[in-house]
């Protein structure tokens, strides 16, 4: 039986949803989850015998596309693990390539654009060196770039390999170090624990919620937020198992300085995506959300780029809350001088403004 009214959210939540869709519903429903970069974590999730026709094709070619990325950070990582071998301490997987490496559940499916390292960072230029003789190259060789990146970042301008294309973020830290929250990379580094079988090291399950939650909530202009949503949600699922996770979680938001963008996260993964563990742990840090009034209008500013969108018509609402969010993000991150310098430059560089 088709069933009306079923949104990619609703998918999200009970991924065979989808073989109930048909017509222009399930080529909405298509659209949005691969221009989310979430179909292959659909697919993942279906069973293939209730598929037919246009959405069995769909899904074939999301499986054929995660098996292929797979298989590509799956080399990348054997590569990675030799050319730096002879850094000093742990070189720690963040994001996609650590799901992969902890053969996660929320692995399955999932898309990895590229690698991500955290090193310390007294070993940075030694790995940047290593990865430079080895075949990767700066993708951004502007003089203001590497400035911007080298001075103000958590991270080197990203490295590509000449000959595979492939792109490794090397970081020191998981927020810029010219922003208003900074949690002490050298207590992420020093709770990372090894992954099995393997040469590198991943981030505490509590850190690796919190990093999540960080990036998107924090430093990032939410855009392409809804994949990273999931990834949280998964987390929370995956992790929670264990005994006492949320109390440490919550403790350990505290010590970091992350409980408001932890207090974001859970909020809206209980808002869309209907977990109960969110809920909970929202419950415990209520106190660290902004008062009231700039509490509401974050969330309706947030809650219009996470909400899927029809990809033919985005509306100006969302154009303006997207740009408010792009300066949010913006003035979390730099001092305020530093701030319209950085916007001058950006606007100055795309023939806004004309020098003299």
């Amino acid at each position: 039986m088709v069933r009306a009214g079923i949104t990619l959210l609703d998918v999200l939540r009970q991924p065979p949803l989808l073989t109930e869709l048909e017509g222009s519903a399930l080529t909405l429903v298509l659209r949005q989850a691969r221009l989310t970069g979430l179909l292959g974590f659909i697919e993942a999730r279906v069973d293939p015998a209730k598929s037919v026709g246009k959405l069995a094709d769909h899904l074939l070619s999301a499986r054929i596309h995660a098996e292929y990325n797979n298989q590509t950070i799956t080399w990348e990582l054997d590569r990675l693990a030799a050319v730096l071998k002879p850094t000093v301490g742990p070189v720690i997987l963040l994001k996609g390539a650590a799901y992969k490496a902890l053969e996660l559940g929320l692995a399955q499916g999932r898309l990895a654009s590229d690698v991500d390292l955290l090193v310390p960072r007294s070993q940075l230029s030694l790995a940047e060196q290593l990865l430079l003789h080895a075949g990767w190259s700066h993708m951004k060789a502007d003089e203001y770039d590497q400035h911007y990146y080298r001075e103000w970042m958590h991270e080197l301008p990203p490295l590509q390999h000449k000959e595979r294309g492939t792109v490794v973020d090397l970081h020191h830290g998981i927020l810029p170090v010219t922003a208003r929250l900074k949690p002490d990379p050298l207590k992420l580094i020093s709770a990372a624990r090894p992954i099995a079988n393997s040469p590198f090291f991943t981030l505490s399950p509590e850190d690796t919620v919190l990093h999540r939650a960080a990036h998107l909530f924090f430093d990032g202009d939410l855009i392409n937020g809804l994949r990273e949503l999931v990834d949280i949600n998964e987390l929370l699922s995956s992790f929670g198992k264990e005994r006492a996770f949320e109390q440490r979680l919550v403790s350990r938001a505290r010590e970091l300085g992350l409980a408001r963008p932890l207090y974001y996260a859970v909020h809206f993964c209980g808002e869309l995506l209907k977990s109960d563990i969110p809920n909970r742990i929202e419950q415990s840090i209520k106190a660290s959300a902004p008062a009231f009034p700039i509490r509401l209008f974050t969330l309706s500013l947030m809650r219009s780029q996470l909400i899927p969108a029809d990809p033919d018509h985005r509306g100006v609402i969302r154009r303006i809350c997207a740009n408010l969010l792009y300066l949010r993000s913006h003035w979390l991150k730099m001092p305020p001088l530093m701030l319209a310098r950085h916007l001058l430059t950006q606007i100055r560089r795309r023939g806004g403004i004309k020098s003299g």
